[in-house]
């Protein structure tokens, strides 16, 4: 540092201004500064200045796995706003969804330092009466019901089924069949539960859920079982990649979409709007999760933190061309209303 500081020609406070991106020094010289940094081959130790400034610098994030959307698209939106904060993240994958695997991430993530973790916890884990996280880690949970321990940030999974439901009633269907995420899931378990709710609010029977695991294939598998039900006139699946494999059963079936059988899902993944025909579904703001979740952990390391509780992301309905009315709805001679295909309601 007292090199680059002779080079340059200021004092090494200033350097080390620069090297802690201390807003204060003007452009000339921190240019002047990083120049000389250049040419010397100087790299700042961060880790010595961290153990200084007792300070990381690092977010962890623990989850169990990536292969679902929801997951990677929450882990991706989080790393970005983690660099718009100056952060970066250490991932810990938790092989196994258990007590003794989330205390064990936690123990890594302490060797590796980090200020604050985020735990994606889309298993029915926390809410085993026995199970608490190491006491005095800031941490902020994803996914859960534990919003009467831990800070939680969720998408409003329910609101998101609510929607999709009412929206199929408004057309004129019936009810609404429904294509769940795994068993073990908070957000399929709300979805499912709202999805029943609306149903029996609007004094309509709800029809045997069918299982899926989030998976194409799986909701291929049901959307066999559907196409056979004579009076199966709506559709809605629990995650995007599920109606893809409806849409394809229908097809095969000879169940025409929307003219035969609506279908909405739920995620708006980017290739949703590219499905045939283009996909009506729930919408999950995952740049806002991300947003809320490192704010959250952030407004504690900085000792802001509120009471636990659980904050919940709005949803919105994407109106595509895979909803219309039922067939005994429409008018005589006229094709099903599609609407405009990127409509928000």
């Amino acid at each position: 540092m007292a090199d680059v500081a002779r080079l340059a020609g200021v004092s090494s406070q200033t350097v080390s201004r620069v090297s802690n991106g201390h807003p204060s020094v003007v452009e000339s010289t921190r240019r002047q500064v990083l120049n000389a940094m250049q040419q010397l081959g100087y790299r700042p130790n961060s880790a010595a200045r961290a153990l200084k400034r007792g300070e990381f610098r690092t977010i962890g994030v623990i989850l169990f796995t990536l292969a679902t959307t929801g997951n990677s698209r929450t882990v991706e939106a989080i790393a970005a706003q983690a660099a718009h904060e100056g952060y970066a993240i250490t991932l810990i994958p938790v092989a196994m969804p258990t007590q003794d695997g989330v205390l064990g991430a936690f123990t890594r993530l302490g060797e590796l330092a980090v200020d604050g973790v985020i735990v994606i916890m889309e298993v029915h884990l926390l809410d085993a009466a026995n199970l608490t996280l190491p006491p005095g880690v800031q941490v902020v949970i994803v996914d859960s019901d534990a919003g009467d321990r831990y800070p939680v940030v969720d998408t409003d999974q329910a609101d998101g089924a609510r929607q999709a439901v009412r929206h199929l009633l408004e057309l004129g269907h019936e009810t609404v069949w429904h294509v769940t995420g795994p068993a073990d899931s908070f957000s399929s378990s709300r979805r499912a539960a709202a999805w029943r709710e609306v149903l029996s609010d609007a004094g309509r029977a709800a029809p045997p859920a069918l299982s899926g695991d989030w998976s194409a294939l799986s909701g291929y598998r049901a959307g066999l079982r559907l196409a056979e039900e004579p009076s199966c006139t709506a559709i809605f699946t629990a995650n995007d990649q599920m109606a893809l494999g409806v849409l394809r059963a229908l097809h095969e079936r000879g169940r025409r979409v929307p003219e035969d059988v609506s279908v909405v899902g739920f995620d708006d993944i980017e290739d949703a709007a590219s499905y045939l025909p283009p996909l009506t579904t729930v919408h999950q703001d995952f740049a806002e999760m991300g947003r809320r979740c490192v704010h959250g952990l952030l407004d504690q390391i900085r000792g802001h933190a509120g009471e636990p509780g659980t904050v919940l992301v709005p949803t919105r309905l994407i109106q595509r061309a895979s909803t219309a009315p039922p067939r005994h709805n429409q008018p005589a001679h006229s094709p099903p209303s599609q609407g405009d295909p990127r409509h928000t309601q």
